[in-house]
């Protein structure tokens, strides 16, 4: 098996990317929506320790940014790296978003903004870790 060269500039990338679209997408973009969604308040969003959120949140983008280059391996350009970003962030991540949101009893609301977000993310991410080798 040959051994995966990893560009972890790309795979830094790839996770502020996300962190950052993760900052509009629940932010202006649907924001509103989704507290609605989960059932939270302005008060309890802005109450909650946001240190620890955003600190978590970019060790977890992290991770999935460098499994999703382990993934690609060394043959996958900015093409087949948006496409499988793509296929990751709809045909896993969002579709396993949807199982547990049925079981949850939550709206199609929620499934469409967080399985959405994924789908943006890993697309994008796909993109960055294809085309930056």
């Amino acid at each position: 098996m040959e051994a995966v060269s990893i560009n972890w500039l790309a795979v830094i990338a790839a996770s502020l990317v996300g962190f950052a679209i993760g900052f509009i997408w629940y932010g202006p973009l649907f924001g509103k929506s989704w507290m609605e969604a989960v059932g939270l308040s302005e008060e309890e969003v802005q109450n909650s320790n946001m240190a620890k959120t955003f600190g978590f949140t970019l060790v977890f983008q992290f991770i999935m940014a460098y499994c999703l280059a382990m993934f690609f391996g060394n043959e996958v350009g900015l093409q087949e790296g948006s496409f499988y970003g793509f296929l990751t962030g709809f045909g896993w991540v969002a579709m396993a978003i949807g199982v547990n949101a049925l079981y949850e009893q939550k709206s199609w609301k929620y499934i469409f903004i967080n399985g959405g977000f994924w789908i943006v993310v890993f697309t994008l991410m796909g993109l960055i870790l294809g085309a930056w080798k």
